[in-house]
């Protein structure tokens, strides 16, 4: 690395920290706040940074490795599940914005291929901005997270067709047919590439190097796979981020994914750091002074119209309303692959350098503005969905299905069928249990229906549709929503229309169980916290702390609602509580040699409890495991016991069992 390149990095990194210090006084979002570095140290502000190319290089690891990660979290089986979304929601949505941005600039005398060529570029929205925000928001796998995802591949996949389209459209080639032939091959080719080592290759791979134990070798390994498939993509066309996110669905198919995605984090947020200071550095500020109301018409006119576009691409596909509100907020902006085609557009004469200036001056906005309109989307949607023409709308649509008996009454409500709602139901099916359940994913609904299952398509956000369930009648509720917001929601709608009822609620960090609680459920579920409530047990089971009093503590816990986890107190129970006269036991197995003396003897007469003070409470013999032998029992060779005692009993017992003894004498 250059000196002036790493003075650069250093000057970027340092006024960062500064900047993101007081947005967090003024609760500003970070990627707000890293565009103002970029405004501030760019060739268009201060001037301090010099080497803006070297940062976009930058800029563009900090993208891939986002899409990596995406990816990772991700699996080839469920993209296939999202299928209709990503096809027929991400052609909507550009087909939409391209025709309306189209008509528009024919309208203000743009000629008729410009004008198409700026419709495509508005088309496109950010990845890197879009999910990083639902990142940060635990919201990817919500419904909006997944339908946004879904277009932003697709777009991602789109943009090599439409700089396909630019010699075209600029007049300079006529061999566009062939050129999207042979892209559509490559593409195909590195597709099936990519199933082959999901399925066959990369998992055994890993496997390999996982058990060399070198966590050095594992990570090596990992960034070697995003990074080789990232360039393979883009020699057959695809662009490095879309190579990326299949390198995640690769490494997603095996069991080391979620190690894989621990390593790679600190990487990945320390370079998308430099692709939104990047995108601050576009920014000329004296253009976007010199005209404030221009540019504020065009920022508004683009956020409507990409808003809109998306949200009816969203309703096409099936989704609720609500849904396509929040998806087309957070598809609102302009992204960063549009700068990567309006630079071939440049160059081929379909821009101008003003117009250049004016399209990166409102890409810049509606980035900025982004991190605020998907915070205060929920709200909007609410607002939206509570209209009376709209609220009548919406009932129908998330009523589609919904045959539920009038006099439904003291039945099970289950609000989200993923694995949890779906063991839920499985256990009420079985304890004879009548209960409805709720999901927004069309798809499933109609698969599970026809197996049988009572399970209605909806918004659960939705007090009609809920009145329509019968949770004024039911005997309990379940919300297991991955969706933070909408649990929320749902909690406070269903005790307002049943006071009485029992609210369990499921909520992936403890930081919410505090308000889900003041919304009304009676018992929230935090999965951070369960995770170590079974960890716990799993420990103090191995130390052989009684099963009895290990539910005991348990259940102490839960019926404090984590409390003595969620606020340590110095009186809060302790675990050497428990059993602290056991912290010396040992548990162990010793394998009887034929040769010992023991073979053949009864366990009352071996001796080995009079004497060595260790008690057999098992033996394995074969496929065979006696638990609890009595004195009667007889030891023969080559017999598992697993023993508990004091280290050092255990020590000297195995001399016998083991016949060292002899050994030592015969030496």
């Amino acid at each position: 690395m250059h000196a002036s390149l790493l003075a650069d990095v250093v000057i970027l990194l340092v006024v960062s920290i500064g900047v993101l210090y007081g947005s967090r006084g003024i609760k500003l979002p970070p990627v707000v706040g890293f565009l103002i570095t970029g405004m501030l140290l760019g060739p268009h502000g201060l001037g301090l940074v010099q080497g803006v190319e070297e940062v976009e290089q930058l800029a563009e690891i900090g993208v891939v490795l986002l899409l990596f990660t995406i990816g990772l979290e991700f699996s080839l089986a469920e993209l296939l599940r999202m299928r209709r979304a990503v096809l027929v929601g991400g052609s909507v949505q550009i087909v939409v914005v391209t025709t309306v941005a189209w008509a528009g600039l024919l309208a203000a005398g743009l000629p008729s291929r410009q004008a198409l060529f700026l419709g495509m570029t508005a088309s496109l929205s950010s990845t890197a901005v879009v999910l990083r925000l639902l990142q940060q928001s635990a919201e990817v796998e919500a419904p909006h997270g997944r339908m946004s995802l879904a277009i932003l591949v697709y777009q991602d996949l789109m943009i090599v067709p439409m700089m396909l389209l630019v010699p075209l459209l600029a007049g300079t080639s006529g061999g566009v047919v062939p050129a999207l032939g042979g892209f559509v091959a490559q593409a195909t080719a590195i597709l099936v590439l990519v199933v082959v080592l999901a399925r066959f290759i990369v998992p055994q791979l890993l496997g390999r190097v996982v058990h060399t134990r070198s966590r050095d070798l594992f990570l090596l390994t990992v960034v070697t796979v995003c990074l080789g498939v990232a360039w393979m993509s883009s020699l057959a066309g695809l662009s490095l981020p879309l190579g990326a996110f299949l390198a995640g669905l690769l490494i997603s198919e095996s069991e080391y994914s979620h190690q894989a995605l621990a390593d790679i984090l600190p990487f990945r947020d320390l370079f998308a750091i430099f692709f939104f200071i990047s995108v601050g550095m576009l920014l000329d500020l004296e253009l976007a002074a010199s005209q404030p109301l221009f540019l504020f018409g065009l920022v508004v006119a683009v956020l409507l119209l990409k808003s809109v576009a998306a949200g009816v691409a969203t309703l096409v596909v099936g989704s609720s309303l609500t849904t396509g509100v929040q998806t087309g907020l957070a598809m609102s902006q302009v992204g960063e692959f549009s700068f990567v085609l309006a630079g071939v557009g440049l160059a081929a004469g379909l821009m101008t350098d003003l117009s250049y200036q004016w399209f990166v001056a409102v890409a810049v906005a509606t980035i900025g503005v982004t991190p605020f309109l998907m915070r205060a989307a929920p709200a909007f949607s609410a607002a939206v969905t509570r209209l009376p023409l709209v609220g009548r709308l919406e009932f129908r649509e998330g009523s589609q299905n919904t045959d539920v008996p009038e006099a439904s009454e003291n039945h099970l409500v289950i609000i989200g069928y993923g694995i949890n709602g779906q063991n839920v139901a499985r256990a009420a099916a079985v304890a004879s249990i009548p209960h409805l359940v709720v999901d927004m994913n069309p798809t499933l609904v109609a698969s599970e229906r026809a197996r049988g299952v009572p399970i209605h398509y909806g918004d659960a956000t939705r007090q009609a549709l809920l009145e329509h369930m019968g949770v004024a009648r039911a005997h309990a509720v379940v919300i297991v929503l991955s969706d933070a917001a909408a649990t929320r929601q749902v909690t406070a709608l269903a005790r307002s229309l049943n006071p009485g009822c029992s609210i369990v609620a499921r909520t992936r960090y403890v930081r919410e169980v505090e308000a889900l609680k003041e919304l009304g459920a009676d018992t929230v579920i935090p999965e951070e916290l369960e995770t170590s409530v079974e960890i716990v047990s799993r420990v103090l089971a191995s130390y052989m702390v009684p099963r009895r009093e290990i539910e005991a503590f348990v259940s102490e816990m839960r019926a404090g609602d984590y409390e003595m986890w969620r606020r340590p107190r110095g009186d809060a129970p302790s675990l050497f509580d428990l059993r602290q006269s056991l912290s010396d036991v040992e548990i162990t197995t010793l394998r009887v040699d034929p040769r010992s003396a023991i073979v053949g003897q009864r366990l009352a007469d071996s001796e080995l409890r009079r004497i060595y003070g260790v008690t057999v409470v098992a033996i394995r013999r074969g496929d065979e495991v006696l638990a609890n032998p009595g004195g009667d029992e007889r030891v023969s060779p080559d017999d598992l016991l697993v023993v508990l005692g004091l280290g050092e009993e255990i020590a000297a017992a195995s001399v016998l069992v083991s016949c060292d003894s002899e050994a030592e004498a015969d030496a």
